[in-house]
């Protein structure tokens, strides 16, 4: 075919498909130029998606392996008949050994059965183990059925059904012990709330066992939790301690104060006796005075009056230094009693501060929260609220040390007290969150607040050992609604401050 064939020809096949309105794409000018030619309209080869279905399909034996391989061949040649000749030979090698597969399968699925089973069971057996300590040995039925349930979780000839029996049996008896576990819990608190309210209302004069009362008031609280009632434990047995000594010294001093009653009250009858036998001698004087005649006969009553009035005289010196003495004694054994008072007071307080940086604890933050809405209810005044976190506190403890991350903890309180008014109530929440609450203070001017703690945290670095740490926080702040609760309030100032830690830390948002 020439070449002026080969250009007429094109135009042609241009022309059928403006005509036919079909768009000029390579599948439709094919189409129209072996029209033209009279060639079959036949598409192309469809290599590239045979070679995707071959390397999707696995070989899983050597048969299997050579036929795949002649698919690949054949593909190659573009031949139509060895593609379908390997497809149907690697299908028939897939399905020749597949009873033989299926029962070694079965064998080691049944085997994995087995053993999984049986290692459930072990699990299980352990598990109730654990769990019966917690419930108590009083009910000899439920004791029967954990012995039975276990026996049988143990035993290797039990079937499932007999563990399905056993253990339904169990599961029934187990809940109504459970709820009675319950209950008895809820009672026992119950009755320790009681006893714990009835000691501070009888307690009228002990107000140092207030602190004690609350902490642990505060600790058996539901959901009960041992590392919180740990924590108070230790905490009451300090202040324990601190009060006993306080008290035993206190006790010692009221008895010295009644000893020097009683010789105050003893000097008293004294100059008493004394005034009445002086009394005594000057009238016995007066009636000798009157029989007198000569001047002789009056020296020596005058030198036995005087010698009365002496010895008075002495003898009421001598009441009056003792009574001053018992005085100043008084005086300063009733100073040491309202020290010894404010001590008792002060290991009370203890227990509602946190014991690391002096804070106060969640116990002292809900008693600042009563009082401090009640005020701004009361007089109507903004009352603020600042939750704070320090940033990236565990890489430091991580990196400088547990003892580290504790100093650390105080330098923050100690440099955020002196960037906040006497006011306002500083308080540890946990771990390394802190809440504050600023009365008088509406939501721009607490914001304020904490950029200014903020600022004073980048200018005292923090030292460990000899080196000089940088300490940040994120904050958030909320202002109380009038009739917002605490709890509210600080959820609020807690979501804004997780906002400034995903937006970069070492900032301030208001909620």
């Amino acid at each position: 075919m020439t070449p002026n064939n080969h250009t007429q020809i094109a135009r042609e096949a241009f022309r059928k498909l403006a005509t036919r309105k079909l768009p000029p794409t390579p599948a439709n000018y094919q189409m129209c130029y072996n029209e033209i030619i009279g060639h079959p309209n036949v598409a192309g080869f469809p290599e590239a998606n045979l070679r995707a279905i071959s390397r999707a399909l696995s070989a899983r034996n050597p048969e299997q392996k050579k036929w795949l391989d002649q698919l690949d061949a054949s593909i190659g040649k573009h031949s139509w008949q060895g593609i379908e000749e390997a497809l149907s030979e690697f299908t028939r090698a897939m399905t020749e050994p597949t009873t033989m597969v299926a029962a070694d399968g079965a064998i080691q699925t049944q085997d994995r059965a087995d053993s999984d089973h049986t290692e459930l069971r072990m699990k299980i057996a352990s598990m109730i183990e654990c769990g019966l300590p917690a419930l108590g040995s009083a009910d000899e039925l439920f004791s029967r059925k954990s012995e039975d349930l276990l026996r049988i979780l143990r035993d290797p000839e039990s079937t499932v059904y007999d563990v399905h029996t056993e253990l339904g049996d169990f599961s029934h008896r187990l809940s109504f012990i459970a709820e009675e576990q319950a209950e008895i819990k809820i009672v026992l608190l119950d009755l320790l709330h009681l006893i714990l309210e009835n000691v501070s209302a009888l307690s009228l004069d002990d107000s140092w066992l207030k602190g004690q009362v609350d902490g642990l008031l505060a600790a058996v609280e539901p959901p009960l939790d041992l590392r919180r009632l740990d924590d108070v434990k230790q905490r009451v047995r300090e202040v324990m301690a601190r009060q006993s000594v306080a008290k035993a010294r206190t006790l010692e001093a009221q008895e010295e104060m009644r000893r020097m009653l009683s010789d105050f009250i003893g000097r008293l009858s004294s100059m008493s006796e004394s005034s009445f036998t002086f009394q005594h001698k000057i009238e016995e004087s007066a009636r000798r005075m009157e029989g007198i005649k000569t001047f002789e006969d009056l020296s020596p009553l005058l030198q036995d009056i005087i010698a009365t009035a002496r010895d008075m005289a002495k003898q009421t010196s001598q009441e009056h230094d003792q009574l001053e003495s018992l005085k100043n004694k008084a005086s300063a054994t009733e100073e040491e009693i309202t020290k010894l008072q404010q001590e008792l007071l002060r290991a009370s307080d203890s227990a509602r501060h946190d014991p690391l940086t002096s804070a106060l604890n969640r116990k002292g933050l809900e008693e600042a929260l009563i009082r401090e809405i009640a005020i701004m209810r009361r007089k109507e005044t903004p009352l603020s609220v600042a939750f704070l976190d320090i940033d990236n506190f565990k890489k430091l403890n991580d990196r400088l040390g547990h003892e580290s991350g504790d100093a650390a903890l105080i330098h923050l309180v100690n440099i955020v007290r002196l960037s906040l008014r006497p006011a306002d109530t500083l308080a540890r929440y946990g771990g390394e969150e802190f809440v504050i609450l600023m009365p008088d203070s509406a939501l721009g001017d607490a914001i304020k607040a904490m950029q200014r703690c903020q600022r004073d945290l980048t200018k005292r670095f923090f030292l460990s050992g000899n080196e000089k740490v940088l300490i940040t926080f994120s904050a958030g702040v909320a202002q109380f609604s009038r009739e917002e609760s605490g709890a509210d309030a600080i959820r609020r100032a807690d979501q804004a401050m997780y906002l400034a830690k995903r937006t970069g830390k070492n900032r301030v948002l208001g909620g």
